[in-house]
């Protein structure tokens, strides 16, 4: 399937030949208001959190050139870029139900946008600070529902996102009042910052492989929110698995624990490591291999170990990678692949790495069977 001048909706998996995307902006962004249900003082950040209002000028600056660069480059190669529509997101946001200081952003569209082969889909999203964001990305759906007739518009049910949907004081107990070992305990029984009360996940928390589907439960992805997964895409013929990862206890987007840079390769971070055995057992009974990544450099600027794995596919042989995480090009170009340093460290700030701020909306192929043989119960 090939893309003419019109929009063309088709994306399966993390790594086919990449033809059209949507890459967020920094611009307006402003930072996390500091209530209840934001988390706070995310490590090597500095303070940039720490704060109500408008982004400062300096992070913004630099931050802005280097995603601008991750555009350029992606047209320069041929792909079609698309971005989505700012607004002022220092303004307050309010519901019947709630009021809040502020918005966020429009840099991570990967949270709020999964593209299923011809379907594209809008998540819940359980931050009210990001609420009213999936209003910055409709006028291109709009212009992609116009000009493909194939193109199917899906949305969850929007979350209310009352104070029953959150755990009282979590993130203050979390920073202030719990141990290691108490936090360790409810990482394991999955007891994060949300309940139950209603479906929430964010598209951050699934990867693609063709048919299968993989999702992570975490802090802002919850059962009911899988269950409701689960029942939209079994029938359009899916298979949902779900998997979880220790050695961190706030486990957010998964992203960050693994990724496949081609068909027939699985690369795992070493910081996470997956407590779902049937997960690798799924990869190696259908003749993958799998890979312990190398640990991330630390280098300066340091985009967090859990972004070292925030890459970009651009074919099965090309890759984007953030250029201070030199050990994991090193091992990429080790496996053949070309790699593509783009320094990407100050975008991080505003909502995550490469895979991040982007949303895949054409790449060449099909839907694939890559795992024929399954594993029962998974």
């Amino acid at each position: 399937m090939k893309s003419s001048g019109t929009t063309v909706i088709n994306a399966w998996n993390e790594w086919d030949p990449l033809k059209h995307i949507i890459v967020g902006r920094v611009d307006k962004s402003s930072t996390i208001s500091p209530k209840k249900e934001s988390p706070l003082g995310i490590p090597n950040w500095g303070d940039i959190f720490h704060t109500i209002g408008p982004v400062g000028e300096e992070n913004f600056e630099k931050a802005h050139e280097q995603i601008e660069a991750l555009a350029t480059l992606l047209e320069k190669r041929g792909i079609r870029v698309d971005r989505p529509t700012s607004m002022d997101f220092s303004q307050e946001s309010q519901t019947p139900d709630w009021v809040h200081d502020t918005m966020f952003g429009v840099m991570p569209p990967r949270d709020i946008l999964i593209c299923f082969g011809n379907e594209i889909l809008e998540t819940t999203m359980s931050f009210r600070d990001r609420w009213y964001e999936y209003l910055c990305y409709r006028p291109l759906l709009e212009s992609y529902f116009k000009e493909d007739p194939n193109f199917v518009w899906e949305a969850a049910p929007k979350p209310r996102l009352t104070e029953e949907t959150y755990e009282p004081g979590y993130f203050h107990n979390y920073e202030n009042v719990w141990t290691q070992e108490e936090k360790e305990a409810r990482h394991n029984a999955q007891k994060w910052w949300l309940t139950d009360k209603e479906p929430l996940f964010d598209a951050a928390d699934m990867m693609r492989y063709g048919k299968d589907i993989f999702v992570q439960p975490s802090v802002v992805t919850n059962a009911p929110g899988i269950d409701w997964l689960r029942r939209h895409l079994q029938p359009k013929g899916f298979r949902l698995h779900e998997v979880n990862f220790g050695g961190d206890t706030q486990s957010i987007h998964i992203d960050c624990q693994f990724f496949s840079p081609r068909p027939g390769l699985l690369i795992q971070s070493p910081n996470t490591p997956p407590t779902t055995p049937e997960f690798h057992e799924l990869f190696k009974a259908n003749g993958w291999e799998v890979v312990v990544a190398d640990a991330s450099s630390g280098e300066k600027p340091d985009p967090s170990f859990w972004l070292a794995y925030n890459v970009l596919s651009l074919d099965p042989n090309t890759i984007c990678v953030e250029a201070a995480e030199t050990r994991v090009m090193d091992q990429l170009d080790k496996m053949g692949l070309d790699v593509i340093p783009l320094e990407y460290a100050n975008v991080g700030p505003f909502g995550g790495g490469l895979h991040c701020s982007t949303v895949d909306i054409f790449r060449e192929g099909d839907c694939e069977d890559y795992f024929p043989k399954q594993i029962e119960g998974y």
